[in-house]
């Protein structure tokens, strides 16, 4: 059985119903899984004219009524949205909808009717007009599964990056780190390289001050009341860790392969030399959660809604990373095959 993969719709104003469409045309994606869209069919039959698409929508109340057929987008349709919503501007039905797709994917997944989930993009603004307070994905993630050792992964094609601090001010950021977060990063970045079959991941870890401290040049001794304890007691626990390292530095030796992955401190530091490599390859993953979920490492891109020039290859590597972790050969009650 090839994994059943949700696909959520994100902000509808934005790209992602038509990157969505570009993603479900190629036949590799058909290929390695069963893709559902959570989302609105009328927005998503819109999108079709934007990317001049030939596909057809099957709107869908439950996943067992999905056709898997490459000509077929399966919609499982909430009906939140009609086809009068604005391309490109801020809304809060769009960021509602968005966080109640979400909401129907976890549920899916608690349930195990799916596999994994696969997360277009949303827009911050609107999820907070709508009423939904939170920074991101990840942390409606962790707090509708009641999880609260996570963290932020991004992956492309050469680095992999994991945050212990994100959406948070750089102030903020440095007071929230300690030495029992960044050990939780450590041993989930360890965890999470071993099971997608590394068996000996190496782990660098950044420093915060340039040239991380520089023995207490730069700073006021950061990295050695924050971050030292950590990767001593990582060392202890026989995870091959090095570090505080300068980050301007690692990112470039992480790239030709002396480490496997690289725990950045704030949200910049990490997300800077993955989107350096390229928007289209980035790919971000929600570590520690007890369902796996995969997104695209770019924004609703409202500049360009509508105009079907909008990449869909992060989309698509997001999909393939989602196969890839999903638990495999379990049969789902009904499901076409």
């Amino acid at each position: 059985m090839k994994p059943v993969i949700a696909i959520t719709m994100g902000d509808a104003a934005g790209v992602g119903p038509e990157i969505i469409i570009k993603a479900l045309e190629k036949e590799m994606i058909h290929k390695m899984c069963q893709p559902v869209v959570i989302g609105d069919s009328t927005i998503l039959k819109r999108a079709l004219n934007f990317v001049n698409s030939t596909l057809h929508i099957n709107p869908i109340s439950e996943i067992n009524e999905a056709v898997f057929e490459q000509e077929t987008i399966n919609c499982y349709d909430l009906g939140l949205l009609d086809e009068q919503l604005p391309v490109g501007k801020v809304s809060k039905e769009a960021g509602n909808a968005a966080f109640r797709y979400l909401e129907k994917a976890i549920a899916l997944a608690k349930e195990k009717t799916i596999d994994a989930i696969c997360t277009a993009p949303l827009n911050k603004e609107a999820l907070h007009l709508s009423g939904h307070i939170y920074p991101g994905h990840t942390e409606i993630l962790a707090e509708l599964t009641e999880t609260s050792d996570y963290a932020m992964m991004l992956s492309a094609p050469n680095l992999k990056v994991i945050h212990v601090t994100t959406h948070v001010g750089l102030i903020k950021a440095v007071e929230l780190i300690n030495p029992d977060r960044v050990y939780q990063v450590i041993k989930l970045a360890d965890e999470t390289l071993k099971k997608a079959g590394n068996i000996a991941p190496k782990i660098a870890v950044c420093g915060i001050n340039p040239h991380a401290g520089e023995n207490g040049l730069f700073g006021n001794g950061e990295e050695e009341e924050k971050i030292v304890p950590a990767v001593m007691k990582a060392q202890d626990n026989n995870i091959d860790v090095v570090g505080p390292l300068p980050a301007d530095t690692l990112f470039f030796r992480a790239t030709r392969g002396d480490f496997d992955i690289v725990i950045a401190m704030y949200h910049d530091q990490g997300h800077g030399p993955i989107k350096v490599l390229g928007l289209e390859s980035g790919v971000n993953i929600t570590v520690g959660l007890p369902i796996i979920r995969t997104s695209v490492d770019h924004g609703t891109a409202f500049d360009i809604a509508g105009k079907g020039i909008a990449s869909e290859e992060s989309l698509v590597e997001a999909i393939r990373q989602a196969v890839e972790l999903a638990p495999k050969n379990e049969q789902k009650d009904g499901v076409h095959c």
